[in-house]
């Protein structure tokens, strides 16, 4: 139960990737970078930990983003949409915070995809205290075009 305790509470901000959640939307992306990442999580071959500090790299390619859900969240959140405007595609599981200013100055000009039920991240038993949405950060899509759909 140690694990699970560290997974719900305030002492972590770090929620890995539940696999099969990840295998459905790799099917549809394919990735090619995870931007935010440990040795034991890494969703991609090519990923950056907290040593390379992905906030300070360039995201190319199709990159998948579970960021930490702490404070600077919004530097991510801005990072991968700044991305997407220098061309990446940049796929984010986030927790759907919809009342948040990083989420309507950077989520509302994506696609986003709500989640329905709760995510069980990592080795959990329980799943997550809060909703998650998928939001998608392409290259060139105007902001006219944004899709809300649920996943």
């Amino acid at each position: 139960m140690g694990n699970l305790t560290v997974h719900f509470s305030s002492k972590t901000d770090e929620w890995p990737t539940p696999q099969d959640f990840f295998d459905r939307l790799n099917e549809e992306f394919h990735f090619t970078l995870d931007v935010c990442a440990t040795p034991e999580n890494a969703k991609c071959p090519r990923y950056y930990t907290k040593r390379e500090n992905g906030l300070l790299q360039k995201w190319e390619g199709v990159c998948w983003m579970n960021p930490p859900y702490g404070r600077e969240i919004r530097q991510w959140v801005k990072k991968a949409y700044e991305s997407a405007l220098d061309g990446a595609t940049v796929v984010c599981l986030l927790p759907a915070r919809t009342d948040t200013s990083w989420w309507h100055d950077y989520c509302m000009k994506g696609e986003i995809r709500f989640v329905r039920g709760r995510l069980k991240f990592g080795d959990a038993s329980e799943n997550a205290p809060f909703p998650s949405a998928v939001v998608v950060f392409r290259p060139g899509i105007p902001e006219s075009s944004r899709q809300l759909t649920l996943f």
